[in-house]
């Protein structure tokens, strides 16, 4: 038995060195647990939080400095082969007003770098703008299968379910279809009032700036019958009324506390994958699939939008005096007709916005004289 004085320093010196390391397996053990714990709190509050991939920090670090205040934050997507679309849009929105605007893009991530150098090489590069990785792999199960379907839909349209996830902490947002030219000063849409209770606000097809909309390949497409198989058992238990006016989804103010609080993104989930089954939409359906779930959640239950700042179907062949689009406060060209190319009305307006790809990749169609 070892009793010198070295033996017994060199024993407590290796007791020492083996609690602190019990100590430190300890420790490691408590801070992983409590990771799992985080991970499935966040996992709870935020359900859709599988929908993204954000890439670290803003593309723009360095925002010009006079955009102060209150955040507004504004949802767009961005298609490879519409991308000018979504880079005019956001250029509109910006330089007609002084608001503090963060924009979050939702791109497939192919189309991810194409936007990031057309933006980084342009007067937007010092904007607020975010990019998000959108997966379409997640709606598998929420789509008809039927070919037809699946060749018209865009699945990026669907972002703006999932409004909450891709804006996470904000209280009230945007969605903007990319289709759109901002005229006005977005704050003024932004403040746009909800009534209680209320979780959005879309424009009604029956307003007085664009009522009665010509949608190509099924005439007056106006309300809920446009959308809905009102001969399905599972609308008709709903007890709404066929023609109820109906609302464009193309611009949207949404309460993302009310959105939160009413599951709605679970319940326009839940007539997704329901429609696969039962067919609910209408066989008549040409615009967009997005809206009749919209439809069916928001019956009666949204608030209105003022409808200068949603005149639509300039892409559906309806015309209106240049007096009156200039007095518009956002355009939207709806409808097979799309500004950036050859037919469409009205494209000298968003032509003031289009900001050219450095790359080349996307080019506006237009006529030329012979």
């Amino acid at each position: 038995m070892c009793i010198n004085t070295p033996c017994r320093l060199h024993r407590c010196v290796l007791v020492n060195v083996i609690i602190l390391l019990l100590v430190g397996v300890a420790f490691l053990i408590i801070v992983q647990r409590n990771l799992l714990k985080l991970s499935d709190l966040l996992h709870k509050e935020n359900p859709d939080s599988g929908l993204i991939l954000p890439f670290e920090g803003e593309l723009s670090p360095d925002p010009e400095p006079q955009r102060r205040g209150e955040e507004i934050p504004v949802l767009l997507t961005a298609a490879e082969d519409r991308l000018g679309a979504v880079v005019a849009a956001m250029n509109s929105v910006y330089h007609n007003t002084k608001a503090n605007v963060v924009f979050t893009v939702v791109a497939l991530n192919g189309t991810v770098d194409h936007l990031k150098e057309w933006l980084s090489k342009t007067k937007l590069k010092k904007v607020k703008i975010k990019i998000l990785v959108f997966e379409p792999s997640l709606f598998s199960s929420r789509i008809s299968k039927d070919p037809q379907t699946l060749e018209t839909s865009n699945l990026l349209t669907f972002a703006r379910f999932y409004l909450p996830a891709y804006i996470p902490g904000a209280e009230k947002a945007i969605y903007l279809d990319d289709d759109i030219i901002v005229q006005g000063d977005i704050k003024e849409l932004y403040d746009t009032n909800l009534k209680a209770g209320h979780a959005a606000a879309f424009s009604d097809d029956c307003d007085s700036g664009s009522s009665k909309g010509i949608i190509r390949g099924a005439g007056n497409q106006n309300n809920y019958i446009g959308f809905l198989d009102f001969t399905k058992d599972s609308i008709k238990k709903l007890g709404m009324r066929a023609n109820t006016c109906s609302f464009n989804p193309g611009v949207i103010i949404a309460n993302l506390t009310e959105w939160k609080t009413q599951n709605i993104t679970q319940q326009l989930e839940h007539w997704m994958e329901l429609n696969t089954r039962e067919e609910l939409y209408s066989k008549n359906l040409a615009g967009s699939i997005t809206t009749p779930p919209l439809l069916l959640v928001f019956y009666k239950r949204h608030s209105s939008i003022d409808p200068l700042w949603h005149v639509r179907h300039l892409g559906a062949g309806n015309r209106y005096s240049p007096q009156f689009v200039r007095a518009a406060k956002l355009l939207h060209w709806n409808g097979h007709y799309k500004p950036w190319g050859r037919l469409s009305s009205f494209t000298d307006v968003w032509d003031k916005w289009f900001i050219p790809d450095p790359t080349g990749k996307f080019q506006p169609v237009r006529r030329h004289a012979d």
